[in-house]
C-alpha cells in the first residue's frame, strides 16, 4: 500500500513493506526517467543533508530524483531482526519502490556504501530494472571484509549493553578518514533507533558484495565513486568493481570540494547518451 503525503515541496511518501515501512520523497522533472538513492548504514536522507557530503540534486535538472530512508533507518520502521537487513533483503526494498515509482521504465541506481551493495544486489536480482549504475563508497568487501565482521558483532553487543552513544564515542576517539576531516559529524552521528541498531550491525557483519564473478553479468554503464584515507570504504573495493563490471568508469576523488562534486559528476554521467 502507498499513502501519498501532500507537500509544497517534493513528493513524500511511505511505502508500505513486509515488517517495515519506507519513508521517501521524490523530487525533479516530473515525468522524467527515474534515478533512486539508496543511503549508507545508520545514515538516512536527513543524515546525509545534514553532513553536507553528497548532494544529488544536479540530478534534478534532468530525472526525477527518489530518496528514500532504508528501512529501520531514519523516519523508516523495521524491526529488530538481522535478517531484515541483508543486502538482497534492502535491495528487495529498492525494487520495490522501483516498481511503484517507475512501473514502465527502468531507473538509474544510485547508492553510497551500504546503498551501494544494494543497488548492486538489486541489479543482479532483477537487471532489467535498471539502465545505469552509480556506486559510491563502496565498503570493504570480500577477503579484506573478514577482519571487519568480528568488529561489527561486537559493536552490536556493545549496544545493546551500553547504547549507541557507545558508537559515537568510538568514532570520535577514531577521527573520521583524512579526506573528511573537515566534516567529522559524518562519521559520529547516526540515524537510527537503538533497538535496531544490533541488528543491522550484525546484518553488516554477514553481508558482502556480490563476488567478482557475478559482477561480470552486469552490462550497466556504471560510475563508480571512491576516496582515499578510508579503511572502511578504501580504495581497493572500488578498483576491483570497476575492474570486473563490464561497463565501469572508476573515479576518485581525494579533496572535500571534489567529493561534494559527485553530484554533478553523477549528472553527467546518467544524462549522457548510451554507447
Amino acid at each position: 500500500m502507498i499513502v501519498s503525503v501532500p507537500s509544497a515541496g517534493p513528493e513524500v511518501g511511505l511505502l508500505q513493506r513486509p515488517r517495515a515501512t519506507l519513508a521517501f520523497d521524490v523530487a525533479g522533472v516530473a515525468g522524467g526517467p527515474l534515478a533512486v538513492h539508496a543511503h549508507g548504514s545508520l545514515s538516512s536522507r536527513a543524515h546525509e543533508d545534514r553532513a553536507g557530503l553528497f548532494d544529488w540534486t544536479p540530478l534534478t535538472a534532468t530525472h526525477r530524483l527518489a530518496r528514500y530512508d532504508a528501512r529501520g533507518h531514519g523516519r523508516s520502521t523495521g524491526r529488530a531482526v538481522a535478517a531484515d537487513y541483508s543486502y538482497p533483503a534492502l535491495a528487495a526494498d529498492l525494487l520495490a519502490l522501483c516498481d511503484h515509482l517507475s512501473p514502465d521504465a527502468p531507473v538509474t541506481g544510485i547508492g553510497a556504501s551500504m546503498g551501494a551493495a544494494t543497488v548492486l544486489w538489486a541489479a543482479l536480482a532483477r537487471p532489467e530494472r535498471f539502465d545505469r549504475l552509480v556506486l559510491a563508497i563502496p565498503a570493504v568487501a570480500w577477503g579484506a571484509r573478514e577482519p571487519r565482521r568480528a568488529g561489527l558483532r561486537a559493536a552490536a553487543t556493545l549496544v545493546e549493553r551500553r547504547g549507541t552513544g557507545t558508537l559515537g564515542v568510538a568514532a570520535k576517539v577514531s577521527g573520521p578518514p583524512a579526506v573528511l576531516a573537515e566534516v567529522p559529524q559524518y562519521a559520529t552521528e547516526f540515524d537510527a533507533a537503538e533497538h535496531l541498531v544490533p541488528a543491522v550491525l550484525r546484518a553488516a557483519a554477514e553481508a558482502d558484495l556480490p563476488t567478482p564473478d557475478r559482477l561480470r553479468e552486469l552490462p550497466h554503464p556504471t560510475l563508480v565513486l571512491s576516496w582515499p584515507t578510508d579503511p572502511v570504504h578504501p580504495p581497493a573495493t572500488a578498483r576491483t568493481l570497476a575492474a570486473h563490471l563490464p561497463n565501469a568508469t572508476l573515479r576518485t576523488a581525494t579533496t572535500l570540494a571534489a567529493i561534494r562534486s559527485w553530484g554533478r559528476t553523477a549528472a553527467e554521467f546518467v544524462a549522457a547518451p548510451q554507447a
